[in-house]
């Protein structure tokens, strides 16, 4: 790869608003189809589930699970809430970033309920008080019963849904992948944006009891990839965002097959030079003022100066105008103590927060005095050449409306106008012969990732890079798997399924089998598989379960079932989490052995006679 191949640009996409879509009337007729939503914590993902070529089979929605209100807008605007696309850049500066999720599990009931606002106004569900559509949505594995309960809660109680079916995301994807050589059983390893899980899957069914869970995901990846390249390059620490390092771990990480043979090799100058990947920041070439003759500093000074005027000019006529108003507002109150109107008098007196017709003299002749003083340096500017820069505090030039950008450079340049000021102008500058600077500054606005490039996505397998105190995918792994007899182990691993967004890093796959062929016996087999689409696939797989199984009752939970059974009720279906009830312990009654003693004491109690 060529030297200048090499330097790579951030694109730093902006999220274009999801449009509203008018859905055809075949999700219609002859029944309202399912409506399947991967409720995911990085992405949510909606669309519709129906075997009519006319009806998309793709998700029709696609936007981050964030929600967002303003701080405060301009103008004495209310607070403003969106959600999504329609936030425009996930690194917003007068936006407060929310999400529903506590790593993986919907916690937040307020900011889900404006995800699913967004995905039924989108997708045009004419929601009149109600959804008449049955809703697919997807939940954490061993997803709480409080959680599942307030989300029920949530789509009956507030959307009036049908029914709705609850699923795991990583299963769907699993069951989508299925082929026809491919067993039933299998170990699922999805690694998302916030946790990583490992799933055994046993005859077609979940174990949930075996099921763990490492909190580590792409977040993690990316804050850690963060705090590495702010620590290398404090200068540029701003333009280091969250963003573009998931835009680095998307397009540029990789996982290193032996991590600390891949390290060794990165010492070597030239397998760093062949293989580092150099990121340009955007910059101005207008900070580069080495390169002006002195003649162009001149006239730069000249432009500065006169912009310093205009501002300063535009300023007192401000403060003038606004003087001028306050003042004819108090003679119109002393007026009214002249016409004898004094209900009125002390009426306007409460109002302008004074106390006497004294103070009030006071200040009209302060303000009398402002005037005529700001009207005199109007007067005189205009006649005079030179520029009073410290004039008064609201005349300084770091309160410059026009652009912050602007301000900073005329504030940096007045100490550049001191020649300007003096009474006898300095000799010329000899002239100097134009020197072409060698530095670059190209060259100082980039990232250079080197071993960054393994390290941050490192971290699913060893935790410990980043002090937490979890076992990584390979010890996990081993330890599901030593929890089952030998037989149960060999159907496992002959189908290592690997799916969710953290497993789309190139090398990964290879990570995993290495990794198996160090822990299971010698000359013994195994197969790993990667989804075919890692982010979309449970989308996909909630699809195909929802037009299987669209006129069957296995699966659904009815609103029948809801009221009876409560919020936490699940049917269990061939992706779906294994369903718990709630056991409350009864209280064991009161025998007639047990009640003797106390009946014994109660009495000897009542008699004082006892009691001596």
């Amino acid at each position: 790869m060529a030297a200048a191949s090499r330097v790579f640009a951030f694109r730093d996409a902006r999220w274009a608003p999801d449009p509203v879509l008018e859905p055809s009337a075949a999700v219609r007729t002859p029944q309202p189809v399912p409506l399947v939503i991967d409720n995911g914590s990085f992405q949510t993902r909606a669309g519709w589930a129906s075997a009519d070529p006319a009806v998309p089979a793709e998700p029709l929605l696609r936007f981050r699970s964030l929600a967002a209100r303003s701080r405060g807008a301009r103008g004495g605007a209310g607070a403003e809430t969106q959600v999504g696309n329609d936030l425009g850049s996930p690194e917003p500066l007068r936006w407060l970033l929310r999400s529903p999720f506590d790593r993986n599990v919907p916690v937040q009931l307020e900011l889900q309920e404006l995800l699913l606002d967004h995905v039924f106004q989108r997708l045009g569900v004419a929601s009149q008080g109600c959804v008449d559509h049955p809703i697919v949505l997807t939940e954490a594995v061993c997803n709480p019963l409080y959680s599942r309960q307030m989300m029920s809660e949530l789509l009956f109680e507030c959307y009036q849904v049908p029914k709705v079916s609850y699923g795991v995301d990583s299963l769907y994807s699993f069951y989508r992948n299925r082929r026809q050589n491919w067993p039933c059983s299998g170990l699922v390893i999805s690694s998302g944006y916030q946790c990583t899980h490992i799933l055994p899957v046993l005859e077609g069914r979940l174990d949930a009891k075996n099921c763990k869970r490492i909190n580590l995901g792409g977040c993690q990846a990316a804050v850690y990839l963060q705090r590495l390249l702010q620590l290398k390059y404090p200068g540029h620490f701003a333009a280091i965002t969250l963003s573009r390092m998931e835009e680095i771990l998307h397009e540029h990480s990789y996982i290193a097959e032996d991590y600390i043979d891949e390290l060794q090799k990165w010492r070597s100058p030239e397998y760093y030079e062949n293989n580092v990947h150099k990121m340009q920041l955007p910059f101005s070439n207008k900070l580069l003022g080495s390169t002006l003759t002195s003649e162009e500093k001149q006239e730069r000074r000249q432009q500065q100066l006169r912009r310093l005027q205009e501002l300063n000019a535009r300023r007192r006529e401000e403060k003038l105008q606004l003087d001028q108003e306050r003042l004819d507002r108090l003679l119109y109150v002393q007026e009214l103590l002249e016409d004898g109107q004094m209900d009125q008098f002390h009426k306007a007196l409460v109002e302008l927060n004074m106390d006497s017709a004294e103070e009030l003299q006071s200040y009209i002749s302060k303000l009398s005095s402002s005037v005529e003083q700001t009207k005199q340096k109007i007067l005189q500017a205009e006649v005079n050449i030179e520029v009073d820069v410290v004039d008064s505090k609201p005349e300084t030039p770091d309160l410059d409306p026009l652009g912050s950008e602007q301000s900073l450079e005329d504030v940096e340049s007045i100490n550049e106008f001191e020649p300007l000021f003096a009474e006898e102008q300095p000799e010329a500058e000899k002239p100097v012969a134009a020197v072409q600077p060698v530095f670059n500054l190209a060259e100082y606005h980039q990232l250079f990732l080197g071993t960054e490039r393994i390290r941050a996505p490192e971290i699913v397998f060893q935790p410990s890079l980043i002090g937490e105190d979890q076992a990584g995918i390979a010890e996990t792994m081993q330890y599901v798997l030593e929890r089952y007899p030998k037989e149960q182990q060999t159907i496992l691993v002959q189908n290592v399924f690997l799916t969710g967004g953290n497993t789309m890093y190139p090398g990964l796959k290879a990570r995993v089998q290495k990794e198996l062929l160090e822990m299971r016996p010698f000359q013994s087999s195994f197969q790993v598989h990667l989804a075919s689409s890692p982010v979309l696939d449970a989308w996909y797989g909630a699809r195909d379960w929802a037009v299987e199984y669209m006129t069957r009752e296995e699966g659904w939970i009815t609103r029948k079932d809801y009221e009876e059974k409560g919020g936490e009720y699940l049917k269990e279906h061939c992706a779906s989490n294994v369903y718990v009830p709630i056991r409350l312990p009864k209280q064991a009654p009161r025998t007639a052995e047990a009640l003797a003693p106390s009946r014994a004491l109660t009495s000897s109690a009542g008699n004082p006679c006892e009691q001596v």
